[in-house]
């Protein structure tokens, strides 16, 4: 059974463009909860030098200067429209692995030769439903399709399948190792120095010598490049370990009493999300910050 890997495109730049739509043209960017750093960019933006995480400060002339819309975060707009995302999918697959905000893994049960057909059928059905564009890649495992979507996002054509053995080769003699799903930056620097640079070199990796160097789940991911199955679909996720409520502020806060709101009205939706997943808390931990990325004198 293939799967599939959809994906949102640019999602927060493109959940403010479905209520914005005359920025779909311009160069945009989203900034961080306190406004500090860019969170997400526009094809339009990142092909003008702007970096994720780059601080708004450093490219204010280049935002005006190449007229930038720029957006402060919404959470509360980007978790609403992934749950429409996620629910429209579940009409293309009972079997549904959510794996974060904007991207999500589905059995497709279909023939191979209507895979492209189905795939393109989600996309179009997604905008529709939501206005937000996706890209879609399938493969026979996880691993592969988020292989296969990187390269429908590259190409810009939105779907391709990776399931062709001659195919699979040749994009994984390419693919540097640190750009495999699981693959992080201490493992990558690990395979780097015993000359293991590509995704191909990897797959051919013992797998007895993969284990040792990067235990069972990196085991896993070599199995994986190789065609297995090895990481099936996660239909129920696992219990959070911890629940996180925060903002910024619009403005600066200089009253107590301020603060004091605030922090009733985040514990009082913490304890909602806590109990909408019937879980309880040992501990509450309270954090207050100062924008990192002013200018003004800062305070310990």
């Amino acid at each position: 059974m293939p799967v599939a890997l959809v994906d949102c495109n640019n999602f927060y730049v493109s959940c403010e463009r479905v209520f914005a739509p005359e920025f779909r043209e311009r160069p945009v960017v989203v900034l961080s909860n306190n406004d500090g750093c860019v969170v997400a960019r526009s094809e339009e933006a990142k092909r003008l030098g702007i970096t994720m995480g780059v601080p708004f400060f450093q490219i204010e002339d280049l935002i005006e200067r190449e007229r930038v819309a720029v957006f402060s975060s919404n959470y509360t707009l980007y978790g609403d429209m992934s749950a429409r995302v996620m629910e429209a999918l579940s009409y293309f697959s009972p079997e549904t692995e959510i794996y974060s905000i904007d991207e999500a893994f589905l059995n497709l049960e279909v023939k191979r030769e209507e895979t492209i057909e189905t795939a393109q059928e989600i996309r179009a059905k997604i905008y529709k439903w939501t206005g937000l564009p996706v890209s879609v890649g399938i493969a026979p495992n996880k691993t592969l399709a988020k292989i296969a979507n990187r390269i429908a996002k590259k190409t810009g054509h939105g779907v391709f399948t990776l399931d062709d053995k001659a195919i699979q080769t040749e994009i994984l003699a390419h693919l540097p190792i640190s750009d495999v799903w699981g693959i992080g930056y201490k493992s990558t620097k690990k395979l780097e120095a015993l000359g293991i640079k590509t995704a191909l070199q990897l797959k051919e990796l013992d797998r007895r010598h993969a284990r040792k160097l990067l235990s069972v789940v990196g085991a896993r991911i070599v199995e994986e490049l190789n065609g297995r199955v090895c990481l099936p679909l996660e239909l129920v996720p696992p219990p959070k370990k911890s629940i996180t409520c925060s903002r910024s502020f619009g403005v600066l806060v200089a009253s107590i009493e301020e603060l004091k709101e605030a922090l009733e009205s985040y514990l009082i939706k913490a304890g909602e999300k806590m109990r909408r997943q019937n879980l309880t808390a040992r501990a509450v931990t309270v954090f207050l910050a100062t924008n990192r990325f002013s200018k003004r004198m800062q305070y310990s």
